[in-house]
């Protein structure tokens, strides 16, 4: 009898087991940077991104905020998202564009160590998910990031007022403001993989080194600092290199820690902006996303 309680207890703890594996998700989230464009609280409304037909990684979810008011102000949406998709048995793939590297970045430094209760997956429609199983975690399960001109690093076309200075989101973009908005270097060791667009012609007055017309290398390359660096591609005599991976860039200036460029525009053929298409840097992002976010 002893035997039999034996393995019908063994029987119904692996039942449990497999239930809880076959509920496992992985999740590719995408988080927007300025202008906005999808609905807040859809995770299907891709509007600012492209077709929502188009392939952007397992379990694609568009996590929207308006683009247009403070990171800290806003960044309840990001958490939201992140506790819904990124807790309990789920893990996350994250892609980011631009302001929404300087979003995921406070968000990682801010609460990345923070007590989350572990979610459903099953939102409503303001974006929140109900709990799972009761039962709290630190932080979120993320495996990486990969940022389409990363923003983290502010923009000149802040300093300089280029943009809507109206705009509570643009004061945050300035180098000074956004370089000194929280600690780049505590990501909660979740990597952040940095593609740089080249493709810059209209401002590149104002920008310095390489840029994709909205941002620089210094920011997309995730060079730290108290300010922007002139770094450029390597066939530009007249501008130091930025350098692939986590290696010290040409002149000494370095990357913040779990940062590393994965893709530098060597071609100059990318630029900023999706078109509505998940064109631009967005695309590249996109197709590693297809490919790795798994």
């Amino acid at each position: 009898m002893k035997l039999k309680r034996l393995m019908l207890s063994v029987f119904l703890f692996a039942v449990y087991a497999l239930g809880n594996l076959a509920s496992a998700e992985n999740y590719t989230l995408w988080i927007n940077g300025r202008t906005g464009g999808g609905v807040v609280g859809d995770y299907n409304s891709f509007t600012y991104w492209g077709p929502s037909s188009t392939a952007a990684g397992v379990n694609k979810k568009s996590v929207n905020w308006d683009g247009y008011n403070s990171i800290s102000s806003q960044n309840s949406k990001v958490r939201d998202a992140l506790d819904c998709f990124c807790t309990g048995s789920n893990w996350c793939y994250i892609a980011t564009h631009s302001a929404g590297d300087l979003m995921l970045g406070y968000t990682l430094a801010n609460y990345g160590s923070s007590s989350r209760m572990k979610k459903n997956a099953v939102a409503n429609s303001s974006g929140q998910c109900g709990n799972s199983d009761g039962t709290a975690q630190t932080g979120w399960n993320i495996k990486w990031v990969r940022a389409a001109s990363g923003a983290g690093g502010g923009s000149e076309l802040s300093d300089v007022g280029s943009w809507a200075l109206s705009e509570p989101l643009v004061k945050d973009l300035k180098t000074t403001t956004s370089r000194a908005m929280y600690n780049h270097n505590n990501t909660a060791n979740v990597w952040f993989y940095m593609y740089a667009g080249a493709k810059g012609t209209l401002y590149s007055g104002i920008l310095p080194g390489q840029d994709d017309e909205a941002i620089a290398y210094h920011s997309s390359g995730g060079v730290s600092g108290s300010g922007g660096q002139s770094l450029c591609n390597p066939s530009d005599w007249f501008c130091n290199d930025l350098n692939l991976g986590t290696a010290a860039n040409e002149g000494g200036s370095t990357k913040w820690s779990y940062h590393s460029v994965s893709f530098r525009d060597d071609n100059e053929s990318y630029n900023h902006y999706t078109n509505g298409n998940w064109q631009g840097i967005v695309g590249v992002v996109r197709s590693a996303m297809v490919n790795n976010a798994l």
